[in-house]
């Protein structure tokens, strides 16, 4: 998918798009999804990103490195229930910083309904927890394979 940027620029947007299922297991008393466990939807995303596009926790291990998760931004905007089956779409945002940005929105793919959007942080960590300042070449080397 090509996006527009700055100056009438095109950009690819890299994006993943995975159904849920919500088992009785996640949800509250109320048939609600329990809200920490919107966190391991995010982190399916993550996994389902990385297999597409070859950015995966096996990747940086791969690579002799850590990408924590730094910051983490969740707003619900409607409860998910139980025998619901949304889908969580994540999108890569770009940018020039040594970190992984992804952007997420939970929704309901037949009606268009948002249930949650959220954004992550990464920043990429040598094996000795040493924050790395500046992108690593694999990661460099990724963007520009993938046109970013």
């Amino acid at each position: 998918m090509v996006r527009s940027g700055k100056h009438g620029s095109t950009a690819v947007e890299l994006t993943v798009e995975k159904e849920l299922e919500i088992r009785f297991s996640e949800v509250d008393m109320m048939q609600v999804v329990w809200h920490g466990n919107y966190v391991k939807y995010l982190e399916d995303a993550r996994e389902a990103f990385g297999a597409k596009y070859g950015l995966s926790s096996l990747r940086y291990i791969k690579e002799r490195l850590m990408a924590p998760i730094v910051d983490m931004s969740i707003s619900y905007k409607r409860p998910v229930r139980l025998g619901m089956k949304p889908t969580v779409k994540i999108t890569y945002r770009p940018t020039e910083a040594a970190k992984i940005i992804f952007d997420y929105v939970i929704y309901d793919k037949s009606s268009g309904e948002v249930f949650l959007t959220a954004s992550t942080v990464q920043v990429f960590m040598d094996m000795e927890y040493k924050l790395m300042w500046y992108a690593p070449d694999f990661y460099s080397e990724w963007k520009r394979e993938m046109g970013i």
